[in-house]
């Protein structure tokens, strides 16, 4: 089953029995998992509450209220860009340093409360 938006673009369902494959676990525990993810997401963000998806090897994706924010890893974006062209970009746009993220830099400081509830 397949939903279409406008401009002719497709969402795709996930397919839970390739996730369970690249992660060795059961297809049932990888929807149970994405079920509890969604239900709890929703139930955060219903109450207005200030969320962090850690994406691993990528960066912090933060929703706080109506402000959408994705701060990535450096070696992330070196990888996606090479270093070169990393330092070219930055030097171009320093505003580009804003959207990167330590590793270990407490996810609690990139918000404006300093409270969040962080998604593994």
């Amino acid at each position: 089953l397949s939903c279409a938006f406008p401009g002719n673009k497709e969402l795709e369902p996930l397919k839970y029995a390739k996730v369970a494959t690249a992660a060795s676990v059961s297809r049932q525990k990888v929807e149970g998992c994405i079920q509890g993810t969604t239900s709890l997401l929703s139930h955060c963000l219903g109450k207005g509450e200030t969320v962090a998806f850690v994406l691993r090897n990528v960066g912090v994706l933060l929703v706080e209220g109506r402000r959408l924010q994705m701060r990535f890893y450096y070696d992330f974006l070196e990888r996606m860009s090479g270093k070169k062209n990393l330092e070219r970009a930055a030097f171009k746009v320093p505003q580009l340093l804003k959207m990167v993220v330590s590793r270990v830099i407490p996810i609690a400081s990139l918000t404006f409360y300093g409270r969040v509830i962080i998604f593994p």
